[in-house]
């Protein structure tokens, strides 16, 4: 006799609305913070640095308390632990709102952080309980392309409002969006939580320290040095800059939490994170796949905003215009790229998802000017988009749907640690290898100038070559002795470098995506109707 399957009731897209929110909610306040910046600057009297703390504090909180949150959630029950967070979020965007200081305001995204560690793990936790099947992956695939709708809306809004109006009114939707978030809430569906559950301290300071030092560590290979310790940096060791050494303490305390948590395991003990999730080459490829594809966004988020704001000197409302081919492009693709997946499998659209994102940072490198709006560009970052779409979605649902249901949670936490640690070491080691890269090629354009003696050259400060735009440099060549003709050349040889290493960059992203080919190689070969049950009486992978 033959068995029939019978497909899942549907449920209500109702609940997902307040899950899609709630993402939004979080990448909107998450975009919002860049934009704030100038206004808080301006009105704090507080150097850029300062104020650009809100955002190193919120992705700290983040990513290190996102696997304890986790954990949390199941033990008090994810609706409930949802709606206590939301609130609290909330209350981030009534402290920005009212904040009297920048200490204020860092302190509000200290505790928006600490709501979205639960947020994140809440997200995919909600969405394995609500919904299954071809309806779990559809809403998957609208939690990909909520980050980037978020992006394109907080750039238009925050770059108006920034304007017109100022950065505090940006918070007002935050807050907005988080009571909408809280009243759809009641929709969802969960359990009570398990009370028996209890909280791996030891395991929680060990990954929180390790992710807050591979944090600081990489954002600050700049600043502090890459080696040896720069004057900015905080202290040095021997001479060395603690970048580094707080990247190598980071691995350190990693390993060892990976090696606790196994031990607990083996004890029977209930771990902080499950590792079964991990359990297969496929479940760990598509982690790999996740870093890789969250890191490319956050160097390609880094780099146009670079050019255009820094170097062509244009508002953030000018970033926006030069995004919204790409951001749009992700939206849509991560929406739509669940149609496929009853036809291809994972590995095929990973593959293609990879091969297109480095046949388009190719491609990039090769057409790519100092003007972003030409029409080869755009249809690079178009491209460069469709596969980067596929890809958060793809990835993403590969965890879900390997893991049985109440492991979902687990699932969330090792998502947010890996995005938001992907992000960091994106955007860090973007700025060191662009930085590097173009100190490497303005000193070989100036020795070989013949305008440009090395008498005017040993005026300016060689050893701290940045991205500056054509007008900031004419002001530091003003107080040299140089000529109209040697400031003309100056400006020349700077805007020729800015581009070689543009291009450079460029190809050496198009070489990772090349090469984060290979852990696609690995994700599942089957398609969602011949997903094996991943529940644990189902066997070992």
């Amino acid at each position: 006799m033959t068995e029939t399957v019978q497909a899942p009731a549907k449920t209500s897209w109702l609940p997902m609305v307040s899950l899609f929110l709630a993402q939004v909610l979080m990448s909107f306040n998450v975009a919002a913070l860049p934009i704030s910046l100038g206004g808080m600057v301006g009105e704090f009297g507080v150097p850029p640095t300062l104020a650009s703390t809100t955002i190193v504090m919120y992705g700290l909180a983040v990513a290190a308390l996102v696997m304890t949150g986790a954990k949390l959630g199941q033990r008090v029950g994810w609706v409930l632990i949802f709606r206590v967070v939301v609130a609290l979020f909330a209350g981030s965007a009534i402290m920005m709102l009212t904040a009297p200081g920048i200490w204020w305001a860092i302190a509000g995204q200290a505790v928006a952080g600490a709501a979205a560690a639960i947020i994140v793990p809440s997200i995919v936790a909600l969405i394995a309980e609500n919904y299954r099947g071809s309806q779990q992956a559809t809403a998957i695939g609208a939690i990909g392309s909520a980050r980037a709708i978020s992006g394109v809306s907080a750039f238009l809004i925050g770059g108006t409002l920034g304007t017109l109006v100022g950065w505090r009114p940006l918070f007002f939707i935050v807050l907005a969006i988080a009571v909408a978030v809280f009243a759809l809430s009641f929709t969802l569906r969960g359990d009570r939580g398990d009370a028996s559950i209890r909280i791996d301290l030891v395991a929680s300071l060990l990954i929180g320290g390790a992710i807050v030092l591979l944090t600081l560590g990489f954002n600050n290979l700049n600043g502090w040095g890459a080696l040896a310790a720069s004057p900015a940096a905080p202290f040095s060791v021997l001479g060395l800059s603690p970048a580094p050494l707080f990247i190598v303490l980071g691995l350190v305390l990693g390993q060892a939490f990976f090696l606790w948590t196994r031990r607990r395991m083996a004890e029977g003990k209930v771990p902080l994170i499950d590792l079964s999730v991990l359990g297969s080459s496929r479940e760990r490829a598509a982690v790999y796949a996740m870093f890789i594809v969250v890191g490319l966004e956050a160097c390609v988020n880094f780099t146009i905003p670079l050019y255009i704001q820094i170097v062509q000197g244009r508002t953030p409302f000018d970033t926006s215009l030069a995004m919204m081919p790409f951001n749009l492009t992700v939206f849509l693709t991560a929406t739509l790229v669940v149609r496929f997946y009853k036809r291809y499998p994972p590995r095929t659209i990973g593959v293609f998802g990879f091969t297109l994102t480095t046949a388009a940072l190719v491609w990039l490198s090769v057409v790519v000017t100092n003007n972003w709006e030409t029409v080869p560009t755009i249809a690079g970052l178009i491209v460069f988009g469709i596969g980067q779409g596929a890809l958060v979605t793809l990835v993403f649902n590969v965890l879900v749907t390997a893991a049985p249901a109440e492991l979902a949670g687990d699932v969330g936490s090792l998502r947010g640690t890996t995005q938001n640690l992907a992000s960091a070491v994106g955007t860090a080691l973007a700025g060191a290898l662009l930085v590097s890269l173009l100190a490497l090629n303005v000193g070989r354009a100036v020795v070989e100038h013949p305008e440009l003696p090395p008498s005017l050259v040993a005026q300016v400060p060689m050893d701290d070559v940045n991205f500056i735009s054509n007008d900031d440099l004419r002001v530091v060549l003003e107080s040299t002795d140089a000529t109209e003709e040697q400031v003309d050349a100056a400006v020349a040889v700077n805007e020729q470098a800015r581009l070689s290493t543009l291009k450079l960059g460029l190809l050496l992203l198009a070489a990772v995506s090349a090469l984060a080919i290979l852990p696609a190689s690995r994700l599942p070969q089957y398609r969602p109707h011949e997903i094996p049950d991943p529940s644990p009486s189902s066997g070992s992978d």
